[in-house]
């Protein structure tokens, strides 16, 4: 990995290189950018006025990671999505594939051992979309 900075890992090459394929079906894609990341963006952990939650998971991932798990957890409410797809132009970008195809498998991998199993159907479906592209 060509990350630098803190020495805070969020993501692993080396569990992209295995777990892209095996759960999304497509090779991992290039990082064309390793950037600080949350790691764990959704509404549970963030407040109003606005600030994150729950930082343990904090590190290095690739761009767009924290705008792909937002968008992740939205799947359910489409019209919610769309909005964190609109706000975030990382999200569908050749830059962001990376990011959405390691979030993608990550929680395809919790499916496979019997959690957010109500994300199911909407995460096949954005891991056919992600071997489209």
């Amino acid at each position: 990995m060509a990350a630098t900075g803190t020495g805070r890992v969020a993501v692993r090459q080396q569990y992209m290189e295995r777990a892209i394929p095996e759960f999304v079906g497509i090779p991992a894609p290039a990082v064309s950018c390793w950037t600080t990341a949350h790691a764990d963006v959704h509404r549970a952990n963030l407040t109003e006025p606005l600030r994150l939650l729950d930082r343990e998971g904090w590190g290095m991932a690739p761009e767009g990671f924290d705008a792909t798990t937002l968008n992740a957890y939205s799947l359910l409410q489409p019209d919610t999505a769309a909005r964190v797809r609109a706000a975030f132009p990382v999200l569908g970008s050749p830059a962001g594939l990376a990011a959405e195809a390691t979030l993608c498998a990550q929680l395809l991998q919790t499916v496979a051992r019997g959690d957010n199993l109500v994300l199911e159907g909407p995460l096949r479906n954005w891991a056919e979309e992600l071997r489209r592209r």
